[in-house]
């Protein structure tokens, strides 16, 4: 299994050229005025909120900690069954995550792949993220959702719900820890992922 998941709630340059690079250097020239601004999630369905969560990807875990020398993108990515997710904060780009279904019988999902860029990290993006991909596993018909979680973030997924499973394990190098969460009903988590997708404040 893929781990990285949480990886970047707590340290991303962005990558020059394209949608990604432009929205964090606008947060950093005027970072006063997104104080207090509307985070969203939700799906990324269009070909350049695609590419949109793949940039951001690429800004953190290669661009900023060298997580990959040059893509994280493996086959997760070409499997129909994976939802991308994607937070936007004032607006702005902000962070992503992917979830996908290890076992539909036994109602068993995976997160991973959580990064948000770094003008964004003070603003609380990350959380909203976590909620949001148990919420749209939950609605699903997902009954519990496992991740691999850099050591560092341990304490936030634990003050999310989330429960140690084992020891430690290396993953690209990096110790991780195995996850786990159960996920709500299909109506707590479709309510859950409207509320998402309408916006809280920070």
């Amino acid at each position: 299994m893929s781990g990285l998941f949480g990886d970047a709630s707590a340290r991303a340059a962005g990558r020059a050229g394209r949608v990604v690079s432009l929205r964090v250097a606008r947060s950093e020239r005027a970072p006063s005025i997104l104080a207090g601004g509307l985070i969203t999630c939700r799906a990324a369905v269009s070909s350049a909120e695609l590419a949109a969560q793949q940039d951001i990807r690429h800004a953190v875990f290669v661009a900023e900690q060298a997580v990959f020398q040059e893509s994280d993108h493996d086959a997760h990515d070409d499997d129909s069954e994976v939802i991308h997710l994607l937070g936007r904060y004032a607006g702005d780009l902000a962070g992503a995550v992917r979830l996908f279904p290890l076992d539909h019988a036994e109602g068993l999902w995976q997160g991973d792949r959580l990064c948000v860029l770094r003008p964004y990290r003070v603003h609380g993006v990350g959380a909203p993220l976590v909620r949001c991909a148990v919420a749209t596993a939950g609605a699903h018909g997902g009954t519990r959702m496992v991740a691999h979680i850099q050591a560092p973030n341990v304490a936030f997924f634990v003050h999310l719900g989330w429960h140690a499973e084992g020891d430690a394990e290396l993953y690209v190098g990096l110790p991780h820890q195995r996850m786990s969460i159960d996920l709500p009903s299909p109506d707590v988590g479709a309510r859950t992922m409207r509320e998402l997708s309408a916006g809280i404040r920070h």
